[in-house]
């Protein structure tokens, strides 16, 4: 999204006068492939695909976030070799446009083998939780509301 859309869509965060509670922003342009500092830490933007609509994930040390992909480019998956803890979409075992699968996911972490993977962007069609989990590899398992890791 561009600056402009999202001062437009936005525009009360960046109006002269604000309300009380409104967030306050400074915008920084973000491109694949060249990192930045963000709290003393190296945070490097990685390109997915989000069906034809490139999208950023993020790498800080050894962690990962990946939550809206379709597709990783050999590139990408490069930038993601050696992570450790990889937070990555599956948002439903049927086909979708835009989305990872549970299967396609699952290759994906195959190709990475991080020491442990929490799958998210997760649809209500999908199943219930514990279902899920009793199916998945011991290092993998579903993210949840209130889960912290530290990196």
């Amino acid at each position: 999204m561009s600056h402009e859309a999202l001062r437009r869509e936005f525009y009360y965060a960046f109006a002269d006068y604000k309300y009380p509670g409104v967030p306050q922003l400074e915008l920084k342009e973000v491109h694949a492939s060249e990192s930045f500092e963000l709290f003393g830490m190296k945070v490097m933007p990685i390109e997915v695909m989000h069906y034809r609509m490139p999208v950023l994930g993020f790498r800080i040390d050894n962690f990962a976030y990946i939550t809206d992909a379709k597709t990783i480019s050999e590139k990408s998956f490069e930038l993601l070799k050696g992570v450790d803890i990889l937070v990555l979409n599956a948002l439903q075992r049927d086909p979708h446009i835009s989305h990872l699968t549970l299967d396609e996911a699952l290759e994906v972490v195959n190709q990475i083998q991080p020491k442990q993977t929490y799958l998210t962007h997760i649809s209500h069609r999908f199943g219930r939780h514990a279902e899920i989990e009793a199916e998945l590899p011991p290092d993998v398992s579903l993210a949840y509301d209130g889960l912290k890791i530290d990196i």
